[in-house]
């Protein structure tokens, strides 16, 4: 059957059904097929916490949305184009999302009275007017993959299971993505069952064989590469960033890396990832609990390597007490933080940005350390780099706020130039650096840094006292002077804010918008985005970003001072915005939500727009 093909800048597909249905691994192949052929891409996965929720369920629905385009995007997409329903607890979850016009393919054997009435639903929105303004494709999902097997050497309930690459299948002939990749994947998945690699790559290619012949999908879309720098790209998610730019760390440092960690969602995909990487020198440990986790990594730090704990919320006030010892003995601690929606348990697997009062202040004595968050997925690779360097040079524990949106969404990743990475190369104390030669103090600071050197311990002639007791100042004995201990403490805060860190830098194209947007972390995306049709609309706003937020740039006071609003949008209830006003005496404008979920460009663009017309 000939089919039309339609040429499209950018689409958005959301995959929703139950958390045992294969959404995020849908999803994550789509995603995949889709990099292969040159899009820019943003993902946004989101799933239940429990293992299996509820089976028909609307908290048990898990879903995958990805946004790719033939132009540079910053997010996964306000609203879907396309929403794969696999049941109605999918459908109804994700209906409100959809904008008028939706293309919905729905898994019309899942549409049961039972699970119908799981959801609230008394009569089929297949049959009535629920779905009336939408393009809906009423697919029999299941049983079309149950009979497509017939002849495969497979149950039944494995070949139920196999819908998910039906679907995919589908999608994948709909948009035009290459597959072959896919098709690898499967075999290597599922290779000690060659059974149910035959059965899926079936299922598959049935999904594409029933686009290509069926007259309910008339239209075959295309969306072209988009231009971007030349190079070697692949699509990585942020914890995978971080993971290698961690192992990158300890090859341009030359120290061997140790990871001490306890798994927790959603920073347990860096202890999988760095397992993997024995052949660079870095070395895993699964604690028995966050504790020992950072007490082991702070124990590998002072035997000469780069030590590393990862973790969330949760985990990072347990390690408070450790990380208040690495300040007092001033040595590199990296202490990744995947933030997730708080307090307490909370929502483990959706993103929030509210640990960064705790990583600026929630230790106990005055304990300052240095604090950094990635952007974006791809932008954690250089995050994890700068952290370290700052650990390295300035003998400091570093806290990496990642949260989960940047942690498990993915976009394009343009492999960097090894050689063109910042040389993390540390000179250990070797000798004794007292005036009479003989003598070692280990607290004597460089001048530039205000670091103190790092002796591995064994050196001979280099043995010195450490702890939690306050030192004194060079020679490192047990102080309970008084004024020692003042100086102490102000060396220590001044160590963290004399760091040079590169200047905000501020985009505003037109140079006379009188609002600034000011960010962190993962809502570089969201904030673009907004901005960017604001422009597009001839609307003039400036927009800023902070990847340090302790030390803060220099220029941020005379940046901040030159706009006559400041807007800070957080996934908090204001805690930038709380620090910027006591530091800068600016009355920043707080926008914040607490939803679990990112910003939406729309959301941002609107509230905007308000601010901007009360100017």
């Amino acid at each position: 059957m000939s089919k039309q093909i339609r040429q499209l800048d950018r689409v958005v597909i959301r995959f929703a059904g139950d958390s045992g249905d294969g959404m995020q691994l849908t999803g994550d192949r789509f995603t995949s097929e889709t990099a292969q052929l040159g899009n820019d891409i943003s993902t946004l996965p989101n799933f239940p916490a429990e293992i299996r929720a509820p089976a028909g369920t609307l908290p048990g629905v898990s879903s995958f949305q990805v946004h790719f385009a033939d132009y540079d995007i910053l997010t996964p997409g306000d609203a879907p184009n396309v929403l794969v329903a696999m049941n109605p607890a999918a459908l109804k979850a994700n209906l409100a999302d959809l904008p008028r016009g939706a293309d919905i393919i729905v898994n019309t054997d899942e549409f049961t009275k039972r699970n119908l009435s799981k959801v609230g639903y008394q009569a089929s929105p297949l049959e009535d007017d629920t779905l009336a303004g939408y393009a809906v494709h009423p697919v029999a999902l299941t049983s079309m993959t149950v009979g497509a097997l017939a002849d495969q050497d497979v149950s039944k309930k494995d070949a139920e299971r196999a819908k998910n690459m039906f679907a995919l299948g589908l999608l994948s002939w709909m948009y035009s993505r290459p597959y072959e990749s896919t098709l690898r994947f499967l075999e290597r998945k599922f290779a000690r069952r060659p059974e149910l690699v035959a059965a899926n790559v079936a299922a598959f290619r049935a999904g594409w064989n029933f686009g290509e012949t069926t007259e309910d999908f008339a239209v075959r879309y295309e969306v072209k590469p988009a231009k971007m720098p030349p190079g070697t790209y692949r699509n990585i998610t942020g914890n995978a960033a971080l993971s290698l730019g961690l192992v990158a760390a300890g090859v341009r440092s030359g120290l061997p890396v140790f990871l001490g960690a306890y798994p927790i969602t959603p920073a347990s995909d860096i202890l999988h990832e760095l397992s993997k990487h024995k052949k660079f020198g870095v070395l895993t440990m699964q604690a028995e609990d966050e504790i020992a986790a950072v007490g082991a990594a702070l124990g590998a730090s002072y035997g000469g390597a780069l030590g590393i704990t990862t973790t969330s919320g949760p985990g990072v006030a347990l390690k408070s007490e450790t990380i208040s010892l690495a300040v007092a003995l001033e040595l590199p601690l990296l202490i990744v933080d995947v933030q997730r929606a708080g307090p307490s348990t909370g929502m483990p697997t959706k993103t929030e940005q509210a640990d960064l009062n705790m990583a600026l202040n929630g230790r106990h004595g005055e304990a300052p350390v240095a604090v950094i968050a990635p952007k974006s997925p791809a932008d954690c690779f250089y995050a994890a780099l700068e952290a370290a360097r700052i650990a390295l040079t300035y003998r400091t524990p570093v806290i990496l706020l990642s949260d989960n949106y940047v942690a498990n969404g993915s976009e394009p990743w343009l492999l960097p130039d090894v050689d063109s990475l910042p040389d993390l190369r540390v000179e250990f104390a070797t000798t004794p650096n007292g005036e009479d030669g003989t003598t070692f103090l280990p607290y004597l600071r460089d001048p530039e840094t205000l670091a103190r050197p790092w002796a591995i311990p064994g050196t001979p002639g280099l043995e010195h006292r450490i702890g939690g007791l306050e030192k004194a100042d060079k020679t490192g004995d047990i102080s309970y002077d008084p004024a020692n201990h003042d100086f102490m403490v102000r060396t220590r805060a001044a160590r963290i804010e004399t760091i040079p860190v590169p200047d905000v830098e501020v985009e505003d194209p037109d140079g006379d918008a009188r609002v600034l947007v000011l960010g962190w972390g993962s809502t570089y995306g969201p904030i673009g985005a907004a901005c960017r049709g604001l422009r597009q609309r001839g609307l003039s706003v400036a927009q800023a970003h902070l990847r340090h937020l302790a030390p803060m740039p220099a220029n941020l006071g005379t940046v901040l001072r030159s706009y006559d609003r400041v807007v800070i949008p957080e996934m908090n209830l204001g805690q930038l915005a709380h620090v910027i006003r006591a530091k800068y005496l600016v009355d920043a404008i707080g926008y914040n939500q607490v939803r679990g979920l990112p910003f939406t460009a729309a959301e941002l663009e609107t509230m905007l727009e308000e601010v901007l017309k009360n100017v």
